[in-house]
């Protein structure tokens, strides 16, 4: 487990992360989605990341069932605001998939970084989680509403986390400008770097991690896999939640050609990757299923070789300056 800046928060280094049991692309059975979060318990997994986004507040619900049993004190919970789900009176609602998640449309979201927003968001994530706090709240993809979020959403964060609402607060996005931003010029305890840092996207190298590494924030990182393609190189895998462009799938299919001639597995070394970082915390993961969780779980543990890594600067396939994974404790 790794401490956010003494807050008394703490994340396991491997995460789940809620959007595929919030139905992302298809649909999830409950029983599917309580394996999953079950599974990921099973292996170890004590951090667990959702959002009123995914699923319209259908993840939030899953996996407040599926922990409701478990000890709070034993597992970190973060959520997210920015969001705000609005019932939509409808007879016959039609469906999500226009933003990606395989529920009926019966909410429609609200961007509001509004301090009331933020806190009316909060309370209907822990009504639907079914807990009275959760551990860190981020600010959930303000892209398109900075001036909002810096004067109205941060510091309505930095009041709930001083009541002792919240443990910790930090922002969530795809991007590293504006997180860097954040880490720079406010006291967030943690961001979520979400497809920014993974063997096809450096991006984060450059601006956010250093940032982060000298401010002494904490960064979780997610969307490891970049929506698919480096979990399963094929033609017609997602990439940033759309179809994969032609040379990244070429590129994507070379580290995996790299992975098998070294005796490893992409999944497994872009997992390792994202780790190795010396400002990262966790890795988070997605699974819809027990099956996904338990491989996640695998995958994250096995040891990738370091001619691996060299064999990837030598060619180019990663810069000669990225953190990678440093030998396996033998014991």
């Amino acid at each position: 487990m790794s401490a956010l800046r003494g807050r008394g928060v703490e994340v396991t280094a491997l995460g789940l992360g809620t959007g595929g049991i919030g139905n992302l692309y298809t649909k999830v059975s409950d029983e599917q989605a309580h394996q999953a979060v079950a599974a990921a318990w099973r292996q170890g997994v004590r951090y667990f990341d959702t959002a009123p986004h995914y699923g319209l507040g259908l993840a939030e619900r899953r996996l407040g069932e599926a922990l409701r049993d478990r000890p709070r004190a034993e597992f970190t919970l973060s959520t997210k605001v920015g969001r705000r789900l609005e019932p939509v009176h409808a007879t016959a609602p039609g469906d999500d998939l226009a933003n990606g998640f395989a529920v009926p449309a019966t909410h429609r979201r609200v961007w509001d970084f509004t301090a009331d927003g933020v806190r009316r968001t909060l309370d209907a994530s822990l009504a639907r989680l079914g807990v009275d706090r959760v551990d860190i709240v981020y600010l959930h993809d303000p892209d398109d509403h900075a001036e909002q979020a810096f004067r109205e959403g941060y510091p309505a964060l930095e009041r709930l986390r001083a009541e002792g609402v919240v443990g910790a607060i930090g922002a969530g996005m795809n991007q590293t400008a504006m997180l860097t931003r954040f880490v720079a010029d406010t006291d967030v305890d943690v961001v979520l770097c979400a497809g920014r840092y993974t063997l096809l996207d450096q991006g984060a190298l450059t601006d956010l991690l250093p940032t982060a590494l000298d401010r002494g924030t904490a960064v979780v990182v997610g969307g490891a896999f970049n929506s698919g393609l480096l979990a399963d190189p094929r033609p017609g895998a997602r990439y940033d939640y759309a179809a994969a462009p032609p040379e990244l799938l070429d590129r994507a299919l070379r580290l995996r050609s790299v992975a098998a001639r070294h005796g490893t597995t992409l999944r497994a070394a872009a997992l390792a990757f994202c780790a190795a970082h010396p400002a990262v915390v966790s890795v988070l993961v997605g699974a819809r299923s027990a099956t996904e969780a338990d491989d996640c779980a695998e995958q994250f543990r096995a040891p990738v070789p370091a001619a691996f890594w060299r064999d990837l600067k030598e060619t180019g396939l990663l810069p000669p300056d990225a953190p990678v994974p440093g030998p396996r404790d033998p014991s």
